[in-house]
């Protein structure tokens, strides 16, 4: 039996807790490696003071929202040439990738430029302080500069897992993350003939790094020789493909845009204490956002095992494998959390070695939220199941609730109408961890997701079940 024949019968009839480990595994790491990006960001400008760490803090949300306002167009895309390529259709795999290339470039293009042009309002208003606005304007500005190159290897990696070609963008990864290491402290306190551009130069490295992931990704595409052929020709406007694209994937960039908006919003209210809190927030903030990915990738693993199974008509299993999925999401995420309280002032000593006071704070932030970590995994474990089965709304709905009815008017109560004051912020991160998963698990139970067909066309559910699979890189072609 060859490997992808075993594999098919793990999904479809092995042990559900195996099949989840074989999946997530790699969506884990290569998530891991992505990150690693923010990371040593912050790690090289924890060195430069708590000013420096406030100015990258309140930066990454504005960045994480103008990427999610583009996120749509780029899950479109790569879902349409996953369906492509398990039809066989090469002639389409080529037409949908370099349209939805033109896409992206054309929304990074116009979102950078307006975060360019906005970026200094847009600190006023969240009154951002006169000591960290200068070192927040340039780092911001560099970073959209070079969002059409996040962009575009974005949508290169998309499109590779896309025809199960998963292997070449961790490569590529891998060696960026590596040559960025490099250069953010070259570029943050210079050396030789390259001047020291402190916060700035943190962006600046990450820009080299990912026009470089980007171009190689460009002739990878050009060259056709991994799935996917791009000629000239075919990056002619196909505006009837605009639409189709844009009704895929506008639920999707709702869904992005809304919790990034409210990572956004939340910053606002962290600035309106000061340098101190929003340089605590950043901190935790990081340590948040890495726990995070072992959750996605189960929650993926999970949409993986529960799409094939749905199309495969084993509804029994498919109600298994979201019962063990989210006990192993919750467990893992749990553990993450104890392991958090436990070493939480080691962690933000990590990011910021020299401020005593900050470190305390982020600390305190850390062990106030990381024992609710486990809720967090069972929630994303449920929103997989729930993708899975063709329900797009229920996720969507679910992160505008958390955000915009639970969390951020929560954090403002507590901070701002208590005696809490800006620890009522840190409280509000596992108070709505909680009733979120209470509110997900009413939902879920009340949902019949296994009865739900992704289209009602028998050919179609099979396409649909491939490219799952194919999305993920399970199938070598």
């Amino acid at each position: 039996m060859n490997s992808h024949l075993q594999r098919q019968k793990l999904f479809l009839e092995g042990s559900i807790a195996k099949a989840l480990f074989v999946l997530a595994l790699p969506i884990v790491l290569t998530n891991l490696l992505q990150s690693a990006y923010q990371l040593i960001d912050s790690f090289w400008v924890g060195r430069l003071g708590v000013e420096s760490v406030a100015a990258v803090s309140v930066s990454f949300p504005l960045i994480f929202l103008m990427t999610a306002l583009g996120a749509g167009f780029s899950i479109a895309g790569s879902t349409l040439v996953a369906q492509y390529t398990g039809a066989k259709n090469q002639k389409q795999v080529n037409h949908v990738s370099a349209q939805t290339l033109i896409m992206v470039v054309l929304t990074s293009i116009l979102l950078g430029s307006v975060g360019f042009i906005f970026a200094p309002n847009i600190l006023r208003l969240m009154g951002v302080g006169q000591d960290v606005f200068p070192h927040a304007l340039g780092f911001l500005r560099v970073s959209f500069v070079g969002l059409v190159f996040v962009f575009g290897f974005a949508m290169f990696q998309s499109l590779m897992n896309a025809v199960g070609k998963t292997k070449i963008p961790i490569i590529i990864v891998l060696c960026t993350v590596l040559l960025n290491l490099i250069l953010d402290p070259l570029f943050i306190f210079g050396f030789g003939p390259i001047p020291a551009y402190g916060v700035m130069g943190a962006a600046f490295a990450t820009l080299g790094t990912q026009f470089l992931a980007s171009f190689i990704g460009l002739v990878i595409l050009l060259r056709g020789k991994q799935g996917i052929h791009l000629r000239w020709k075919n990056f002619k406007p196909d505006f009837s493909f605009v639409k189709k694209a844009f009704r895929l994937g506008f639920p999707a960039s709702i869904e992005q845009s809304a919790r990034a908006l409210g990572f956004t919003m939340m910053s606002f209210l962290v600035t309106s204490f000061g340098t101190l809190t929003m340089a605590a927030y950043g901190v935790g903030g990081n340590v948040l956002m890495t726990v995070i990915i072992p959750a996605l990738g189960i929650s993926i693993a999970i949409g993986i095992l529960v799409g094939q199974n749905i199309g495969a008509g084993n509804k029994e299993r498919a109600v298994e494998i979201a019962r063990i999925g989210s006990l192993i999401a919750f467990g893992i995420l749990t553990l993450c959390g104890i392991l958090s309280f436990v070493f939480a002032r080691s962690l933000a000593t990590f990011f910021v070695p020299d401020d005593t006071q900050v470190i305390t704070e982020a600390a305190r932030f850390i062990r106030i939220m990381s024992l609710s970590f486990g809720f967090i995994g069972i929630q994303m474990a449920y929103n997989g199941v729930l993708r899975a089965s063709g329900n797009m709304i229920a996720p969507m709905m679910m992160t505008l609730i958390s955000q915009w009815v639970i969390q951020f008017p929560l954090a403002y109560i507590l901070s701002k109408h208590t005696s809490l004051e800006f620890t009522g912020i840190w409280y509000a991160f596992p108070i709505s961890n909680v009733i979120m998963f209470v509110i997900a698990y009413i939902w879920f139970k009340n949902t019949s997701w296994q009865e739900k067909k992704l289209t009602e066309n028998e050919e179609e559910i099979i396409e649909a079940s491939e490219e799952i699979l194919i999305t993920e890189g399970i199938r070598n072609k």
